[in-house]
């Protein structure tokens, strides 16, 4: 752990945490944002591998293009007055909505040509993702920077693909005893893994394990933190005298 980091966990650790949207603070796990397509379409490795296709083509140039037209009319303080919410939000709202439908005619043929009619597989839920919190719940927050957007943007993307492939292969070998097609049981353990109903079984078992793990993580990150400043603290005290 570099000290700088070390450093960071201990003055704040909630905020560490909360900037960690792969494992620590997944939007998913944490937030439970983006459920439709997990519970109703990563049903097998190959769906989810196409919706985190999707999510990545998506996701970090929507959310960079919302930004640059977001500043037309920018929210610039975490408590604006009355009067600045009647007149950005909408526009704000707006922006954000259009944002990711513009991406999206640009990253469908992009897709298809990957996958092909295999994406006649994801159905209606494939366009719906232009209308994914995950996509346009920054309508209503402060102005982020486009440095900001692409780096949060590429961490919430990692996080939530994560959990869908993750997902999608736990269910497909509950449901037909495969991953990605391939055997790796004598038999399904669970059929029902592959209906929605199953889906947030599943999905409910996944999350509440993540959050165990995560918790136990940012426990031992916490005390690992501290003993480094404790012992940079110790040297620069003896190079001192």
């Amino acid at each position: 752990m570099r000290k700088v980091t070390a450093e960071l966990i201990v003055k704040d650790p909630a905020k560490f945490a909360h900037h960690d949207r792969v494992f620590l603070n997944n939007p998913v796990v944490m937030q439970g944002m983006g459920l439709a397509p997990l519970v109703v379409l990563a049903t097998s490795g190959q769906n989810a591998v196409m919706l985190a296709a999707a999510v990545a083509l998506l996701l970090v140039p929507s959310r960079v293009v919302a930004c640059l037209l977001s500043r037309l009319v920018p929210l610039r303080d975490e408590d604006p007055s009355q009067e600045e919410l009647q007149k950005k939000l909408l526009p704000r709202a707006l922006i954000y909505a259009f944002s990711p439908a513009v991406v999206y005619l640009a990253a469908y043929p992009i897709l298809n040509a990957v996958f092909g009619t295999g994406l006649l597989s994801l159905g209606i839920y494939l366009p719906l993702l232009t209308v994914e919190p995950l996509l346009t719940y920054r309508f209503g927050r402060v102005q982020e920077t486009v440095h900001k957007a692409v780096s949060k943007g590429l961490r919430i993307t990692v996080g939530y693909a994560l959990l869908l492939v993750l997902l999608g292969c736990v269910r497909e070998w509950l449901s037909a005893g495969t991953v990605f097609g391939a055997a790796v049981g004598s038999r399904a353990l669970l059929p029902m893994a592959s209906m929605p109903a199953g889906g947030f079984i599943v999905l409910g078992v996944l999350c509440a394990v993540w959050r165990a793990l995560a918790k136990k993580r940012r426990e031992y990150l916490e005390k690992e933190a501290r003993s480094l400043v404790a012992v940079n603290h110790q040297k620069e005290a003896e190079r001192g005298e």
